[in-house]
């Protein structure tokens, strides 16, 4: 059974720590701390942005859980890709059925991946699995959206690079 979200909490955790960073990789790593422990069912939590030297790759930044291999993923590769490629929010209750998935974990049976805006354009993404499937629900989808949105707003105001 999935917890409830405290979005109220959370929202709050990553707006203070937007007042509080000198950094997006620092922003970054306290959002992804903060995600990891307030909800059980997120498995892998982190971060790919655009490479700005090569933006058609998207880098790993900050994470929680186990080791990835994919530290670099073409932007037309993988569930990751198709975020960055449509712009929009990517859910897959079943990872073992989309030809997309690049496999990180045989443990991981969802994803969600939303991307992050700044000045216009896609700049990177928010990309969490999950060892439950369909554990993503439209309370997911929408606070890692709005999450998505500080982020951006943080880069757009701080001229921050892009990467992590």
């Amino acid at each position: 059974m999935k917890s409830e979200i405290d979005r109220s909490a959370i929202l709050t955790g990553v707006r203070a720590a937007v007042t509080k960073t000198s950094s997006l990789a620092s922003l970054q790593k306290q959002i992804v701390e903060l995600l990891a422990s307030s909800i059980s069912y997120y498995s892998w939590t982190g971060f790919y942005m655009l490479d700005p030297h090569d933006p058609e790759t998207l880098v790993v930044g900050p994470y929680v859980g186990d080791p990835t291999p994919h530290v670099r993923i073409p932007v037309s590769q993988g569930i990751c890709g198709a975020a960055v490629a449509t712009g929009e929010t990517v859910i897959v209750d079943d990872v073992n059925s989309d030809p997309r998935y690049l496999s990180c974990s045989i443990k991981t049976k969802s994803e969600i991946v939303v991307p992050i805006y700044a000045h216009g354009t896609v700049i990177g993404e928010i990309d969490i699995d999950s060892h439950d499937p369909a554990a993503f629900t439209e309370e997911d989808k929408s606070l890692l959206e709005e999450i998505a949105e500080i982020v951006g707003k943080y880069v757009e105001e701080h001229d921050a690079p892009r990467t992590a």
